[in-house]
């Protein structure tokens, strides 16, 4: 009991860092942001109380509606697309094929790249006029399309080009396959089991954690989700690829700080709901979480 007393100064010493970064750069600008929402406010001068108009405004306004649709799309196709993707990759990496250490830097360089030059190079592959994508179209004798200025194709084709990047997600994957011991893998062999069969009973089972913190991190990333749509599209064309992150840079943009604090403050709530909800439905018999208790 003594060395428990004696400890908890040290205790107090070692989590006050993190306390106080916690407290100033997210609780304070949390509970700002949500008092802002209930004002009418240019970002500087007077606020106006303004009561809960600014999410009535919202709420009411179709192409808000449009945006949170957007939002979930987003967190949808990078949680499932993506995640799927880079846990494909990961399996076959893993076993060592001719050159897997080559193909899994080439995976990961976009990574390293910025997203202001991976969006320009895209934007000119999409080019209606002189883009590779519709002269390859056109050699297999199909009709080439205006992908980023379509109002049916736009958010697809940024989606497109985003989920094909997986190299953060494949290399959280082909860590955790890794480290499963090989001898399980020896002992399915002896018994007759194909690599399908190892990859199905043996290795997604032991890496169901990791793949539900994968997707949960991919949604939590696709909620939040603005450079490279505005980047591409500016959140055209007529709202068709416009998010709640994009829909608040606008309002910010307009000085109408009270509406873009609302935006915000859904945009939080709407992401605890999604992830919570895909915690509660994949979390289930999480093998991470039963070795952590």
């Amino acid at each position: 009991m003594k060395k428990k007393q004696r400890a908890n100064p040290w205790i107090v010493v070692y989590l006050a860092p993190i306390t106080i970064l916690f407290l100033v750069f997210f609780l304070f600008p949390l509970v700002f942001n949500a008092y802002t929402s209930l004002m009418r406010w240019t970002g500087s001068g007077t606020m106006k109380w303004n009561n809960f108009a600014n999410y009535v405004r919202l709420l009411t306004d179709d192409t808000f509606f449009l945006s949170i649709r957007n939002n979930l799309i987003w967190a949808l196709s990078q949680g499932f697309v993506q995640i799927s993707f880079a846990a494909l990759v990961a399996l076959i990496l893993a076993r060592n094929p001719r050159g897997w250490k080559f193909l899994r830097t080439v995976y990961f360089l976009p990574n390293v790249i910025s997203t202001v030059a991976i969006a320009s190079v895209w934007v000119a592959l999409y080019n209606p006029e002189y883009g590779p994508i519709n002269a390859i179209i056109k050699l297999f004798g199909g009709t080439p399309r205006n992908w980023l200025g379509d109002t049916s194709t736009a958010l697809f084709a940024i989606i497109a080009m985003t989920v094909i990047y997986i190299g953060y997600f494949m290399i959280i994957i082909l860590a955790s396959i890794m480290n499963i011991p090989k001898e399980l893998y020896e002992a399915a062999q002896i018994d007759g089991a194909s690599k399908v069969q190892q990859e199905l009973l043996i290795t997604i089972p032991m890496i169901r954690g990791t793949l539900v913190t994968a997707v949960t991190l991919a949604m939590a990333y696709g909620m939040r989700h603005f450079d490279t749509t505005y980047l591409m599209t500016g959140g055209g064309p007529a709202y068709a690829t416009n998010t709640i992150g994009i829909a608040l840079y606008q309002k910010m943009d307009a000085l109408r700080y009270g509406d873009a604090s609302a935006a915000g403050m859904i945009l939080i709530a709407l992401g605890a709901v999604v992830v919570s909800l895909i915690r509660a439905a994949m979390g289930k018999n999480d093998p991470m979480t039963e070795s952590a208790q």
